[in-house]
């Protein structure tokens, strides 16, 4: 079974459904490279002062960088693009009230890598299972480099997000999400996945944007990955996808206060 691929001018209901279908979705040629060259400068530097990863899990070859909203302004449109987050909405809202920034982050994953083990990212909150067809995230990845079988580009198993339990499917289960620089592969947090091995001499970037439901903790703390003055800055609806929001009794600042008046306060709250 293969991932199901998508121009830039599918609907958001095309791509929602080949979510819920599959768990899995990819949107060919989104960005421009001039936008896609934008959030390499602005992550560069972050990136090239980290260490690469200590276990099989996180890469040995691998570094990942986040705060992504706080360092890239440009990658900012892209937690933003209607398509994605139109599209990971429908999937995330059939089943749940409203839908936050989960966690950002650049993946750079470097020559001589293996492959990474196969999971599933609703794994984050292993302590509760969560009832089969009751999608509580969408990942988003970003292709900031060419994605191809050589250079490491992630693994999905289209269906398995109906599969029960936690065994992980069998490798010729999977499909190879190639995809060309400025595409974006989107799978569900029941979908197994996992990244490739990197049989190359260069690096495969990828950008990590992906959503969850309001009532749930983000992996990502966005309170403290960006900072006040720079939420500050933010439009409204980005701040709100953040954590700046209200979901019922859930979120409230203060003396029962909305969370945007913390941002539209003066520093020392008052």
């Amino acid at each position: 079974m293969t991932v199901q691929h998508f121009s830039a001018d599918a609907s958001i209901e095309e791509v929602a459904a080949a979510m819920s279908k599959d768990g899995c979705a990819i949107i060919d040629a989104l960005l421009d490279l001039a936008t896609v060259e934008k959030v390499r400068n602005e992550l560069e530097p972050y990136l090239e002062r980290l260490s690469t990863g200590k276990d099989e899990f996180s890469g040995h070859e691998t570094r990942r960088a986040g705060s992504i909203v706080e360092r890239s302004p440009t990658a900012r449109e892209l937690v933003m693009h209607p398509l994605v987050s139109g599209a990971a909405e429908r999937v995330i809202t059939k089943n749940n009230k409203g839908m936050q920034l989960h966690v950002t982050q650049l993946i750079s994953i470097g020559s001589g890598e293996t492959m990474q083990p196969l999971h599933r990212d609703q794994w984050a909150w292993d302590f509760f299972p969560f009832p089969e067809g009751h999608e509580v995230m969408v990942n988003c990845m970003w292709a900031l480099t060419d994605f191809t079988q050589e250079n490491g580009a992630t693994r999905v198993a289209p269906g398995s997000s109906k599969y029960q339990g936690r065994d992980v499917p069998p490798a010729e289960e999977t499909d190879i999400a190639e995809m060309k620089v400025g595409s974006v592969c989107l799978f569900t947090g029941s979908c197994f996945h996992g990244g490739g091995s990197n049989e190359t001499d260069q690096t495969r970037d990828g950008l990590i944007i992906a959503y969850c439901a309001s009532w749930l903790r983000q992996e990502e703390n966005q309170y403290l990955s960006v900072s006040r003055e720079a939420a500050m800055e933010l439009d409204e609806p980005l701040q709100r996808l953040l954590g700046y929001d209200q979901l019922y009794a859930l979120g409230y600042w203060g003396d029962s206060q909305h969370p945007m008046e913390y941002l539209r306060s003066k520093p020392n709250g008052d």
